[in-house]
C-alpha cells in the first residue's frame, strides 16, 4: 500500500478511503460470482425481483465524503497531467499481480 502511496503521492488517509471504496467493489464482485453459480430458476427470479424493486435507476444516489474526495483527487490528477494510457494501466496491473 505504501508503494501505491508513493506512486500516486497520496497520503495514508486518502489510501484508506481508496481501500474502503475498493472493498465495496470486491463485495459487489463477490456477490456477482455467487450469483453466477445459482441454477435454481425460482431463486434467481426472486433475486431478480428484489434487485429490480430496489433499482438504482430510480434512486438518487448520494455520494459519501470519501467518494467526493476521490472525485476531487481524480480531477487534480487530470489537471496536473498525472495520467497513463489504458495499455500502460493493464501492464502495471499485471506486473503488480505477479508481485503478489
Amino acid at each position: 500500500m505504501l508503494k501505491l502511496c508513493r506512486k500516486y503521492k497520496y497520503n495514508l488517509s486518502n489510501i484508506n478511503i481508496y481501500i474502503s471504496i475498493f472493498n465495496v467493489y470486491l463485495f459487489r464482485n463477490n456477490i456477482i460470482d455467487k450469483l453466477l453459480t445459482i441454477n435454481n430458476k425460482d431463486y434467481l427470479f426472486a433475486l431478480y425481483k428484489l434487485v429490480n424493486k430496489s433499482s438504482a435507476d430510480n434512486d438518487i444516489v448520494k455520494l459519501t465524503k470519501e467518494q467526493i474526495l476521490m472525485l476531487h483527487l481524480s480531477d487534480e490528477d487530470i489537471e496536473s497531467g498525472n495520467l497513463i494510457s489504458h495499455d500502460q494501466l493493464v501492464k502495471d496491473d499485471l506486473k503488480w499481480l505477479k508481485e503478489m
